[in-house]
């Protein structure tokens, strides 16, 4: 009978397109018994786990819960102990807002192994994808990475802070939070400054909704965004060629 050798590692798959998961991605996938993969994971990513692997849903998306997170860490001690290597497939990175750092305080409390093979961080890859540098010198000198949902369900207070600096923000999962980012904003007395919202960035559904603080809300309003999607705010948007017209128009009307 073979030992079994209990191991988890997490693993980030990137932003959303699946040639941007990392080398060493592939490799962990490569040697995997178990995958356990979340709801922005593309398919194919699978197929670089070896065949007889396990391949278990446990993602969540807004508002549709598929497994709390207290059973996905009990999943990946339980299936480490029975089958050994199992892969823990997260989108983005895992240390940005992906509770990586929860999964491997809870599964290393029962002595078990992990390592980290970090992801492109969506909150870079995918500005960057349509064109929107997070930061340029002589427009941006830093960029903030905000979490429009704490866990308490609310705005976070940093948001309010990085709306009084002259950075690039960049906010995850606050799609919902919209009106109250652009409140924020406003109260800031930014209404003109450029903003943009990138649903499911780097895929083929990806659909840029962009315009000004002032008049945002109506235009992800008629587009109908939703999640997944990033915002970005600062300078920086005007620098896409892909919204050159939006902002050209602009600056024709006035």
């Amino acid at each position: 009978m073979i030992a079994i050798s209990p191991k988890v590692t997490l693993v980030g798959a990137g932003p959303g397109d699946p040639e941007l998961i990392t080398l060493k991605a592939i490799l962990a996938l490569n040697t995997a018994d178990v995958v356990l993969y979340d709801a922005l994971i593309d398919p194919v990513l699978l197929k670089h786990a070896p065949a007889t692997a396990l391949k278990i849903f446990v993602g969540k998306r807004v508002g549709k819960h598929s497994m709390p997170q207290e059973d996905t860490n009990h999943l990946c001690v339980t299936l480490a102990k029975k089958h050994g290597h199992v892969v823990r497939l997260k989108g983005g990175d895992p240390f940005v807002f992906g509770r990586g750092s929860e999964e491997v305080d809870y599964i290393e409390a029962f002595g078990i192994q992990t390592s980290i093979v970090p992801g492109i961080t969506s909150a870079i890859a995918v500005p960057a994808m349509a064109g929107i540098p997070v930061t340029k010198r002589g427009v941006s000198e830093s960029f903030w990475v905000v979490t429009g949902t704490t866990t308490s369900g609310e705005l976070s207070r940093d948001l309010w802070l990085a709306s009084q600096s002259t950075a690039t923000v960049v906010v995850l999962m606050g799609t919902k939070k919209l009106a109250e980012i652009v409140s924020i904003y406003k109260n800031a007395g930014k209404e003109n400054l450029p903003i943009a919202i990138i649903q499911s960035g780097t895929t083929r559904e990806e659909k840029i909704t962009a315009g000004f603080i002032s008049d945002i809300l109506p235009k992800a309003l008629e587009n109908q965004v939703q999640a997944p999607a990033i915002i970005i705010i600062g300078e920086v948007v005007r620098e896409s060629l892909k919204l050159a017209e939006v902002y050209r128009e602009v600056i024709q009307l006035k």
